[in-house]
């Protein structure tokens, strides 16, 4: 097996094996705040997958599910009228109306979401949100006595989604690589994170217009990339939001090591004669036994 069928059969193993179920779940939870908020039956109307899902980034053996849902503008006077905390009155006003669909699964009211958690692993977590003049969201916060906070994820899902068609296709399976990476290594970093830095370095790859022959570059130059940020930097800025993306560690020491093992990893490539089960091993040690043994 060449090198480009080792990234192509990896990045076909990365892809989200239950979309199907994923998506009756989603439709069942838009039919059914439609019905109460919006007096229509629609399964599609008034929601939105946002998150590593929305941008397209997600892995297979993704638990949580986010999505937003628009509820009209005369739901949000009623809720900030409420005396006391609207915000918490709001998300327990829409917690019962998935509880008519849902009545014996656990649906919960945390902070911002609403959460279903289903009994096979999968959690949605439902942010319950009003448009706004701009199209960013106004959504509820019910912690520290209730307040309103605002949201645009769908500037996110377009600029990954334009720089992934100006590219080659190449932007999306470098994040979902980078995932397997981040779950090999527990590294300390967010999804957001690692979609906004991918982001900003494949614009100027060299390679960009490449395919699977040049993933095995990609990712040690990504790796390169990662490992050479600032570590003293406590933020960066997501692509088309412009929203902050904090950092949750340091995950330079780890980039760095991985950065490392690449290099072994494309030395044992164009060796002679090639050395590709050692190869193969090399990437093994840096995104798991989901890349091809």
């Amino acid at each position: 097996m060449a090198l480009a069928e080792w990234f192509s059969e990896f990045c076909t193993d990365l892809l989200v094996k239950n979309g199907g179920s994923i998506s009756a779940r989603y439709k069942n939870i838009t039919k059914r705040l439609n019905t109460d908020y919006w007096t229509t039956t629609s399964d599609t109307s008034n929601s939105l997958y946002v998150g590593s899902y929305g941008r397209n980034t997600a892995i297979d053996g993704l638990s949580d599910l986010d999505m937003i849902f628009r509820l009209p503008y005369s739901v949000y006077t009623r809720f900030n009228n409420h005396a006391g905390n609207g915000q918490s009155a709001l998300l327990q006003d829409v917690k019962a109306s998935l509880k008519k669909t849902y009545s014996s699964t656990d649906v919960g009211a945390d902070g911002q979401v609403l959460v279903i958690s289903f009994t096979d692993g999968i959690t949605f977590e439902i942010v319950p949100v009003f448009l706004n003049d701009d199209d960013s969201y106004t959504y509820p916060d019910s912690n520290g006595g209730g307040s309103w906070k605002s949201t645009n994820p769908r500037p996110e899902i377009k600029a990954i989604r334009d720089r992934n068609a100006a590219c080659n296709n190449n932007l999306v399976p470098l994040c979902r690589m980078m995932r397997a990476w981040k779950k090999k290594w527990g590294v300390p970093m967010g999804g957001l994170l690692i979609d906004t830095l991918a982001y900003q370095f494949i614009d100027t790859w060299s390679h960009k217009d490449k395919s699977y022959l040049y993933y095995d570059w990609m990712c040690r130059d990504f790796f390169s990339y990662m490992a050479n940020q600032d570590t003293n930097q406590q933020f960066w800025r997501a692509p088309g939001s412009g929203q902050y993306v904090y950092k949750k560690g340091d995950f330079q020491y780890k980039a760095t090591g991985c950065y490392n093992i690449a290099l072994e990893a494309i030395e044992h490539e164009t060796a002679t004669p090639k050395r590709e089960w050692s190869a193969k091993d090399k990437w093994r040690d840096v995104f798991g036994t989901s890349f091809p043994a």
